[in-house]
Protein backbone atom coordinates (compact mmCIF):
# COMPACT_ATOMS: atom_id res chain seq x y z
CA UNK A 1 0.00 0.00 0.00
CA UNK A 2 3.06 2.29 -0.24
CA UNK A 3 1.64 3.71 -3.47
CA UNK A 4 -0.98 5.66 -1.50
CA UNK A 5 1.11 6.34 1.61
CA UNK A 6 1.30 10.11 1.07
CA UNK A 7 -2.48 10.49 0.91
CA UNK A 8 -3.23 7.88 3.56
CA UNK A 9 -1.15 9.85 6.07
CA UNK A 10 -3.83 12.54 5.93
CA UNK A 11 -6.14 12.16 8.95
CA UNK A 12 -9.11 12.68 6.61
CA UNK A 13 -8.18 9.53 4.65
CA UNK A 14 -6.19 6.85 6.43
CA UNK A 15 -6.70 3.17 5.71
CA UNK A 16 -10.48 3.44 5.94
CA UNK A 17 -10.65 6.25 3.42
CA UNK A 18 -8.34 4.46 1.03
CA UNK A 19 -10.57 1.40 1.25
CA UNK A 20 -13.53 3.62 0.31
CA UNK A 21 -11.70 4.84 -2.77
CA UNK A 22 -10.78 1.28 -3.73
CA UNK A 23 -14.43 0.23 -3.49
CA UNK A 24 -15.74 3.25 -5.43
CA UNK A 25 -17.15 3.26 -8.95
CA UNK A 26 -16.93 6.57 -10.81
CA UNK A 27 -18.49 7.44 -14.18
CA UNK A 28 -16.46 9.90 -16.26
CA UNK A 29 -18.09 11.31 -19.38
CA UNK A 30 -15.49 12.80 -21.70
CA UNK A 31 -11.76 12.19 -22.13
CA UNK A 32 -10.83 15.64 -23.40
CA UNK A 33 -9.20 18.63 -21.73
CA UNK A 34 -11.23 18.21 -18.53
CA UNK A 35 -11.38 14.43 -18.59
CA UNK A 36 -7.64 13.89 -18.89
CA UNK A 37 -6.66 15.43 -15.51
CA UNK A 38 -9.78 13.93 -13.91
CA UNK A 39 -8.84 10.46 -15.10
CA UNK A 40 -5.18 10.79 -14.15
CA UNK A 41 -5.87 12.01 -10.62
CA UNK A 42 -8.68 9.55 -9.93
CA UNK A 43 -6.59 6.64 -11.18
CA UNK A 44 -3.60 7.91 -9.24
CA UNK A 45 -5.70 8.12 -6.06
CA UNK A 46 -6.71 4.47 -6.40
CA UNK A 47 -10.36 4.63 -7.45
CA UNK A 48 -11.36 1.00 -7.84
CA UNK A 49 -13.47 1.22 -10.99
CA UNK A 50 -13.76 3.98 -13.59
CA UNK A 51 -16.26 3.81 -16.42
CA UNK A 52 -15.24 6.14 -19.25
CA UNK A 53 -17.57 7.29 -22.03
CA UNK A 54 -16.28 9.20 -25.07
CA UNK A 55 -17.18 8.81 -28.74
CA UNK A 56 -14.34 10.95 -30.10
CA UNK A 57 -10.90 10.07 -31.47
CA UNK A 58 -7.45 11.38 -30.56
CA UNK A 59 -6.65 14.48 -32.64
CA UNK A 60 -3.36 16.38 -32.96
CA UNK A 61 -4.94 19.82 -32.40
CA UNK A 62 -6.15 18.67 -28.96
CA UNK A 63 -2.86 17.31 -27.65
CA UNK A 64 -1.76 20.61 -26.08
CA UNK A 65 -4.48 20.13 -23.44
CA UNK A 66 -4.80 16.33 -23.47
CA UNK A 67 -1.31 15.11 -22.48
CA UNK A 68 -2.56 11.62 -21.65
CA UNK A 69 -2.43 10.84 -25.38
CA UNK A 70 0.55 10.51 -27.75
CA UNK A 71 1.20 11.31 -31.40
CA UNK A 72 1.14 7.63 -32.34
CA UNK A 73 -2.45 7.40 -31.04
CA UNK A 74 -3.88 10.03 -33.40
CA UNK A 75 -7.05 8.71 -35.02
CA UNK A 76 -7.63 6.07 -32.33
CA UNK A 77 -10.83 6.13 -30.23
CA UNK A 78 -10.14 8.11 -27.08
CA UNK A 79 -11.88 5.86 -24.57
CA UNK A 80 -9.83 2.67 -25.10
CA UNK A 81 -6.64 4.72 -25.65
CA UNK A 82 -7.19 6.44 -22.30
CA UNK A 83 -7.99 3.11 -20.62
CA UNK A 84 -4.65 1.66 -21.77
CA UNK A 85 -2.78 4.72 -20.50
CA UNK A 86 -4.51 4.58 -17.12
CA UNK A 87 -3.81 0.87 -16.80
CA UNK A 88 -0.12 1.64 -17.27
CA UNK A 89 -0.38 4.43 -14.68
CA UNK A 90 -2.12 2.26 -12.08
CA UNK A 91 -2.87 -1.40 -12.89
CA UNK A 92 -4.95 -1.69 -9.71
CA UNK A 93 -7.68 0.48 -11.25
CA UNK A 94 -10.28 -1.17 -13.48
CA UNK A 95 -11.19 1.07 -16.40
CA UNK A 96 -14.19 0.20 -18.57
CA UNK A 97 -14.13 2.23 -21.81
CA UNK A 98 -17.20 2.96 -23.96
CA UNK A 99 -16.24 4.39 -27.36
CA UNK A 100 -19.58 6.04 -28.07
CA UNK A 101 -21.36 9.28 -27.23
CA UNK A 102 -23.45 9.56 -24.11
CA UNK A 103 -27.12 10.17 -24.86
CA UNK A 104 -30.45 9.99 -22.98
CA UNK A 105 -30.91 6.36 -24.04
CA UNK A 106 -27.65 4.92 -22.67
CA UNK A 107 -27.05 7.38 -19.82
CA UNK A 108 -29.46 5.97 -17.18
CA UNK A 109 -27.83 2.55 -17.05
CA UNK A 110 -24.37 4.12 -16.85
CA UNK A 111 -25.36 6.46 -14.02
CA UNK A 112 -27.04 3.64 -12.09
CA UNK A 113 -23.70 1.87 -11.58
CA UNK A 114 -21.81 4.92 -10.31
CA UNK A 115 -21.24 6.38 -6.86
CA UNK A 116 -20.23 9.73 -8.39
CA UNK A 117 -20.59 11.07 -11.94
CA UNK A 118 -18.13 13.52 -13.50
CA UNK A 119 -19.31 15.58 -16.46
CA UNK A 120 -16.24 16.32 -18.56
CA UNK A 121 -18.09 16.37 -21.88
CA UNK A 122 -18.48 20.16 -21.97
CA UNK A 123 -21.61 20.03 -24.14
CA UNK A 124 -25.03 21.39 -23.23
CA UNK A 125 -26.88 18.20 -24.11
CA UNK A 126 -24.59 15.84 -22.19
CA UNK A 127 -24.42 18.12 -19.15
CA UNK A 128 -28.19 18.59 -18.87
CA UNK A 129 -28.87 14.93 -19.59
CA UNK A 130 -26.53 13.86 -16.79
CA UNK A 131 -27.97 16.49 -14.47
CA UNK A 132 -31.55 15.32 -15.06
CA UNK A 133 -30.69 11.67 -14.42
CA UNK A 134 -28.45 12.33 -11.42
CA UNK A 135 -31.00 14.67 -9.86
CA UNK A 136 -33.74 12.06 -10.19
CA UNK A 137 -31.50 9.40 -8.61
CA UNK A 138 -29.84 11.69 -6.02
CA UNK A 139 -26.45 10.74 -7.47
CA UNK A 140 -23.70 13.34 -6.98
CA UNK A 141 -22.65 15.04 -10.22
CA UNK A 142 -19.46 17.07 -10.58
CA UNK A 143 -19.85 19.20 -13.69
CA UNK A 144 -17.40 21.67 -15.21
CA UNK A 145 -16.70 23.85 -18.21
CA UNK A 146 -13.59 25.67 -19.41
CA UNK A 147 -12.96 27.98 -22.34
CA UNK A 148 -10.20 30.41 -23.28
CA UNK A 149 -8.75 31.55 -19.92
CA UNK A 150 -11.57 30.76 -17.52
CA UNK A 151 -13.80 27.98 -16.25
CA UNK A 152 -15.86 26.67 -13.38
CA UNK A 153 -16.64 23.45 -11.53
CA UNK A 154 -19.80 22.72 -9.53
CA UNK A 155 -21.01 19.96 -7.24
CA UNK A 156 -24.60 19.27 -8.31
CA UNK A 157 -27.38 16.81 -7.55
CA UNK A 158 -27.06 14.29 -4.75
CA UNK A 159 -28.12 16.49 -1.83
CA UNK A 160 -27.76 19.68 -3.90
CA UNK A 161 -29.78 21.39 -6.64
CA UNK A 162 -29.27 20.39 -10.25
CA UNK A 163 -27.26 22.11 -12.97
CA UNK A 164 -30.54 23.51 -14.34
CA UNK A 165 -31.07 25.31 -11.03
CA UNK A 166 -27.71 27.08 -11.38
CA UNK A 167 -28.17 27.99 -15.04
CA UNK A 168 -31.91 28.10 -15.82
CA UNK A 169 -31.21 30.16 -18.96
CA UNK A 170 -28.54 29.24 -21.49
CA UNK A 171 -26.68 31.71 -23.75
CA UNK A 172 -28.03 32.43 -27.21
CA UNK A 173 -24.79 31.26 -28.79
CA UNK A 174 -22.13 28.95 -27.43
CA UNK A 175 -18.44 29.40 -28.14
CA UNK A 176 -16.20 26.35 -28.46
CA UNK A 177 -12.52 25.64 -28.07
CA UNK A 178 -12.30 25.72 -31.86
CA UNK A 179 -13.77 29.24 -32.06
CA UNK A 180 -12.64 30.84 -28.80
CA UNK A 181 -9.48 28.85 -28.04
CA UNK A 182 -8.35 27.40 -24.73
CA UNK A 183 -5.12 27.01 -22.77
CA UNK A 184 -4.09 23.62 -21.47
CA UNK A 185 -3.30 24.63 -17.87
CA UNK A 186 -6.75 26.23 -17.53
CA UNK A 187 -8.64 23.02 -18.29
CA UNK A 188 -6.03 21.12 -16.29
CA UNK A 189 -6.72 23.25 -13.21
CA UNK A 190 -10.49 22.97 -13.58
CA UNK A 191 -10.26 19.21 -14.15
CA UNK A 192 -8.06 18.84 -11.07
CA UNK A 193 -10.75 20.64 -9.04
CA UNK A 194 -13.33 18.20 -10.42
CA UNK A 195 -11.24 15.27 -9.28
CA UNK A 196 -10.77 16.82 -5.82
CA UNK A 197 -14.54 17.33 -5.46
CA UNK A 198 -15.19 13.72 -6.43
CA UNK A 199 -12.63 12.40 -3.96
CA UNK A 200 -14.07 14.62 -1.22
CA UNK A 201 -17.54 13.19 -1.80
CA UNK A 202 -16.31 9.60 -1.81
CA UNK A 203 -14.35 10.20 1.39
CA UNK A 204 -17.24 12.01 3.08
CA UNK A 205 -15.16 15.13 3.77
CA UNK A 206 -16.77 18.27 5.16
CA UNK A 207 -17.84 20.77 4.12
CA UNK A 208 -19.32 18.97 1.15
CA UNK A 209 -18.58 20.28 -2.34
CA UNK A 210 -22.20 19.55 -3.26
CA UNK A 211 -23.92 22.89 -3.61
CA UNK A 212 -20.64 24.71 -4.29
CA UNK A 213 -19.47 26.38 -7.51
CA UNK A 214 -15.81 27.37 -7.88
CA UNK A 215 -14.70 29.65 -10.72
CA UNK A 216 -11.26 30.31 -12.19
CA UNK A 217 -10.22 33.38 -14.17
CA UNK A 218 -6.65 32.83 -15.30
CA UNK A 219 -6.57 36.16 -17.17
CA UNK A 220 -7.00 38.13 -13.94
CA UNK A 221 -5.49 35.55 -11.56
CA UNK A 222 -8.71 35.30 -9.63
CA UNK A 223 -10.69 32.45 -8.14
CA UNK A 224 -14.24 32.88 -6.89
CA UNK A 225 -17.41 30.95 -6.30
CA UNK A 226 -20.66 30.74 -4.42
CA UNK A 227 -23.02 28.32 -2.70
CA UNK A 228 -26.26 27.42 -4.46
CA UNK A 229 -27.86 25.12 -1.88
CA UNK A 230 -31.24 26.87 -2.11
CA UNK A 231 -31.37 27.50 -5.85
CA UNK A 232 -34.89 26.64 -7.11
CA UNK A 233 -35.40 23.99 -9.78
CA UNK A 234 -37.07 25.17 -13.01
CA UNK A 235 -40.80 24.47 -13.16
CA UNK A 236 -40.86 22.92 -16.65
CA UNK A 237 -37.40 21.69 -17.69
CA UNK A 238 -37.12 20.61 -21.30
CA UNK A 239 -35.85 17.00 -21.49
CA UNK A 240 -33.35 15.67 -24.00
CA UNK A 241 -34.12 12.46 -25.87
CA UNK A 242 -32.08 10.18 -28.14
CA UNK A 243 -32.83 9.60 -31.83
CA UNK A 244 -34.19 6.16 -31.06
CA UNK A 245 -36.64 7.63 -28.55
CA UNK A 246 -38.68 9.54 -31.13
CA UNK A 247 -42.14 8.18 -31.98
CA UNK A 248 -44.85 8.42 -34.61
CA UNK A 249 -46.71 11.31 -32.94
CA UNK A 250 -43.62 13.52 -32.86
CA UNK A 251 -43.32 16.68 -34.92
CA UNK A 252 -39.61 16.58 -35.77
CA UNK A 253 -37.99 19.96 -36.38
CA UNK A 254 -34.37 20.43 -37.44
CA UNK A 255 -33.20 23.91 -36.44
CA UNK A 256 -29.87 23.70 -38.22
CA UNK A 257 -29.58 26.14 -41.11
CA UNK A 258 -26.30 24.74 -42.40
CA UNK A 259 -27.45 21.25 -43.38
CA UNK A 260 -30.42 19.22 -44.59
CA UNK A 261 -32.94 17.79 -42.07
CA UNK A 262 -31.52 14.87 -40.09
CA UNK A 263 -34.21 12.46 -41.33
CA UNK A 264 -36.96 12.29 -43.97
CA UNK A 265 -39.69 12.96 -41.40
CA UNK A 266 -38.08 16.13 -40.04
CA UNK A 267 -39.03 19.64 -41.10
CA UNK A 268 -36.34 22.26 -41.59
CA UNK A 269 -37.42 25.34 -39.62
CA UNK A 270 -34.95 28.06 -38.49
CA UNK A 271 -34.93 29.05 -34.80
CA UNK A 272 -36.38 32.50 -35.45
CA UNK A 273 -39.53 30.93 -36.95
CA UNK A 274 -40.35 28.84 -33.85
CA UNK A 275 -42.29 31.74 -32.32
CA UNK A 276 -44.90 31.39 -35.08
CA UNK A 277 -45.19 27.58 -34.92
CA UNK A 278 -48.68 26.14 -34.26
CA UNK A 279 -48.25 22.39 -33.61
CA UNK A 280 -51.24 20.07 -33.98
CA UNK A 281 -52.97 18.78 -30.87
CA UNK A 282 -51.70 15.56 -29.24
CA UNK A 283 -48.22 15.92 -30.74
CA UNK A 284 -44.84 16.17 -29.13
CA UNK A 285 -42.53 18.73 -30.69
CA UNK A 286 -38.94 17.50 -30.95
CA UNK A 287 -36.44 20.29 -31.59
CA UNK A 288 -33.08 19.18 -32.95
CA UNK A 289 -29.74 20.94 -33.45
CA UNK A 290 -26.06 20.04 -33.30
CA UNK A 291 -25.31 20.68 -29.62
CA UNK A 292 -28.73 21.15 -28.02
CA UNK A 293 -28.25 24.88 -27.38
CA UNK A 294 -30.47 26.18 -30.18
CA UNK A 295 -33.01 23.47 -29.40
CA UNK A 296 -33.13 24.46 -25.72
CA UNK A 297 -33.60 28.15 -26.44
CA UNK A 298 -36.19 27.50 -29.15
CA UNK A 299 -38.02 25.18 -26.77
CA UNK A 300 -38.19 27.87 -24.12
CA UNK A 301 -39.62 30.26 -26.70
CA UNK A 302 -42.24 27.72 -27.75
CA UNK A 303 -43.13 27.03 -24.10
CA UNK A 304 -44.30 30.63 -23.65
CA UNK A 305 -47.08 30.22 -26.22
CA UNK A 306 -47.82 26.49 -26.50
CA UNK A 307 -48.63 24.15 -23.58
CA UNK A 308 -47.86 20.83 -25.27
CA UNK A 309 -44.97 18.36 -24.89
CA UNK A 310 -41.56 19.49 -26.06
CA UNK A 311 -38.36 17.43 -26.22
CA UNK A 312 -34.83 18.25 -27.36
CA UNK A 313 -32.47 16.29 -29.58
CA UNK A 314 -28.72 16.90 -29.98
CA UNK A 315 -27.21 15.65 -33.24
CA UNK A 316 -23.56 14.66 -33.33
CA UNK A 317 -23.27 14.56 -37.10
Amino acid sequence: MTRYARQMVLPEIGAEGQARLSDAHVLVVGAGGLGVPVLQYLAGAGIGHITLVDGDVVAEHNLHRQPLFRMDQIGQPKAPAAARALSALNPDVQVTPHAHWLDPANAPALVDTADVVLDCADTFAASLTLSDICHARTTPLITASALALSGYVAGCCGTAPSLRAIFPDLPEKGATCATAGVMGPVVGAVGALQAQMALSILLGLTPTPLGQLVSLNAARWHMGGFRFDNAPEPAQPLPFIARGQTCARDLLIDLRTESAPFCAQAQHIPPEAIATLNPPDNTRVVLACATGLRAHNAGQTLQTRWPGDIALLALHD
